[in-house]
């Protein structure tokens, strides 16, 4: 019995050893800083003389900036804006491509890598590609709009909103800042498209056969047969992209030089959060705003997985 006792507790010792990095890194790279920024945010913290405790005045501040529109608000409402337009067209993108891809053509496999290679590329390539791009004197995409006979937009010096209605009402739509960032972030669809082809690769067969002896058309297959057993993929890409979408970041410090610039149409969360805390050396109430998109991301996130019952089809039990 004492041996076995023994054997047990070296074996407990060596398997902590084993996960001695992860927890050491765990510790100190995630969990102290996570208790931290709950304390700073309750702290008058410039990150070079001690926290000073002020109470709730950091969240009050992020009441009263969400109340008019600026700072923090302002911030929230292009994070919004972005993701809710990018995640929806990022989506139906990948099923598209992932769709088109799965057909039985010559040359699939170089069609797949040329799709695919765009979402390898680093981000900051990317950005100062599409800066030069989307560039509203010089850019190729306005010279080709241009040579068609429609007007080029000024993208990256337009804080207009295309998708915002009020803007049409009111004759101020534009494709503005945000617009382009959607467009930018379109070009990496490839990890998501990756994911549907999977999928799209795991339906039966006999399903399609079935369905096509019962006279189903290609779309109805697809709509009746494909698309249900993608909805588990669906709402993973869909939880991905909205935690990615709020978390951008690389791309609007390129395309505005770090300003948010133009006119704070580009001040996303993850920008604002990171010149309040970095740049104006504000980390209490930078550690504040990290905790209410925090809650804002477990919120939406749980209101999707509640909302999965009723849309999301599993082969089997998910449990």
């Amino acid at each position: 019995m004492k041996l076995t006792r023994n054997r047990r507790h070296r074996q407990w010792i060596t398997g902590l050893l084993f996960m001695s990095p992860w927890l050491v890194g765990f510790l100190f790279l995630v969990f102290v800083p996570f208790v931290c920024s709950l304390w700073w945010s309750f702290c008058r913290y410039d990150l070079l003389s001690a926290p000073e405790f002020v109470g709730l005045q950091h969240y009050q501040r992020l009441g009263h900036e969400l109340a008019t529109g600026q700072g923090f608000g302002r911030a929230l409402w292009n994070t919004g804006y972005f993701a809710l337009i990018h995640v929806p067209l990022s989506i139906l993108l990948g099923i598209g491509l992932a769709t088109i891809l799965s057909w039985k053509v010559r040359g699939q496999a170089v069609y797949r890598t040329l799709c695919f290679l765009p979402s390898i590329i680093p981000v900051v390539a990317s950005s100062i590609l599409w800066v030069w791009l989307l560039d509203s004197r010089r850019g190729m995409v306005n010279h080709v709009l241009q040579s068609m006979g429609l007007p080029g937009p000024l993208w990256f010096n337009e804080p207009g909103e295309a998708a915002w209605p009020l803007g049409w009402l009111h004759g101020t739509a534009a494709f503005g800042s945000k617009d382009a960032l959607i467009l930018m972030s379109l070009w990496s669809v490839g990890n998501f498209m990756l994911i549907y082809l999977a999928a799209i690769a795991d339906v039966p067969d006999e399903m399609h056969e079935a369905a096509a002896i019962d006279g189903a058309s290609r779309w109805s297959r697809f709509r009746h047969v494909t698309l249900p057993l993608l909805t588990p993929v669906i709402l993973f890409n869909l939880v991905m992209g909205l935690i990615q979408s709020v978390q951008a970041f690389t791309q609007m410090y390129i395309v505005s030089e770090g300003t948010g610039a133009p006119q704070q149409s580009t001040l996303v969360l993850s920008l604002h959060l990171f010149l309040s805390a970095f740049q104006d050396l504000d980390m209490g109430y930078a550690s504040a705003m990290a905790w209410i998109v925090f809650a804002l991301l477990v919120i939406a996130t749980g209101l999707l997985f509640r909302s999965s019952r009723g849309w999301v089809h599993y082969t089997s039990d998910p449990s």
